[in-house]
């Protein structure tokens, strides 16, 4: 304190419109990913144990995730009337997309609320918005959602006479749109597809792989080669009909130590969840069948 949730304001009850506030759900998420990695961290590596305690009891005071009257995830700490509901920012979801804070199997209530708060946002903004909100629909599973988003974010749009007003999408040259130009449009939109197709996150005793998450309609036939996730894997992939119809995963041997990696994973249209073993160096290949 003192903060703020990115460029986003909030109406007090008196009517007067702000910006600095205490504890914006941005920041606790931010912090609490510090604090959780860093004791990942010291956890793996064997060493400051002082800190690692420190760092939990922190963790533990910092404010939690909360849901508004309307059902939202609140933005600040409190449920404050916003003046620009369609805000390009979409801050308080960081903890959903790039962070695994809030995610459809362990968080199902907050997933809820973040969807919520996007279709509260509403979809056409500037380009590297519309490309987070991509990557936020992914996160929730609504591949269609997701692959709307990202044809907005190919919309042509001219230089001349551009505002912020007629939304975002992308010059002649296929840069994003912002003005003039921010190139998260571009990583973001590669960033949703990569999204769409794989995500991973990473339990306490495995790496969790969630394959073909958010499949668009779209994309019936396709193939896939060389994504990475977390825990220095690599994984390639085909599907036809919207089916997976092959998958390998192979781990990169400098990516962790050299013991084999228990990976959980998550295949389409399964009902459960498969865990397996890989050894660095190796390709594992996934009956999909």
């Amino acid at each position: 304190a003192p903060s703020n949730s990115p460029e986003n304001a909030f109406k007090l009850p008196d009517g007067t419109v702000a910006h600095t506030c205490l504890g914006p759900t941005m920041d606790q998420q931010l912090v609490r990913e510090l604090f959780t990695n860093t004791i990942r961290a010291a956890s793996v590596l064997g060493v400051d144990p002082q800190l690692q305690t420190e760092l939990t009891s922190a963790r533990d005071r910092l404010a939690p995730h909360q849901i508004g009257p309307d059902g939202r995830l609140q933005e600040w700490l409190k449920p404050y009337e916003e003046p620009e509901p369609t805000h390009r920012h979409v801050s308080h979801l960081y903890g959903l997309f790039p962070g695994d804070q809030i995610s459809l199997d362990k968080t199902p209530e907050l997933a809820a609320a973040a969807r919520k708060s996007l279709e509260r946002r509403g979809d056409r903004s500037t380009g590297w918005s519309m490309a987070w909100k991509a990557c936020f629909w992914a996160r929730l599973g609504d591949g269609d959602r997701a692959e709307r988003l990202l044809q907005e974010a190919l919309r042509p749009v001219a230089d001349e006479g551009f505002n912020y007003s007629s939304g975002g999408g992308s010059y002649p040259n296929l840069f994003g749109a912002h003005p003039p130009f921010q190139i998260d449009g571009n990583f973001g939109s590669a960033a949703a597809i990569a999204e769409m197709l794989l995500q991973s996150s990473l339990d306490s005793d495995a790496i969790r792989l969630r394959v073909l998450p958010a499949l668009p309609k779209a994309w019936p036939k396709g193939s896939i080669k060389g994504l990475r996730a977390r825990g220095g894997l690599e994984v390639s992939m085909t599907w036809e009909h919207a089916v997976l119809t092959s998958l390998e995963i192979s781990q990169l041997p400098l990516a962790t130590s050299n013991a084999p990696a228990k990976i959980r994973l998550l295949m389409p249209r399964d009902s459960g969840e498969r865990d397996l073993e890989i050894t660095p160096g190796k390709v594992l290949k996934v009956p999909v069948s």
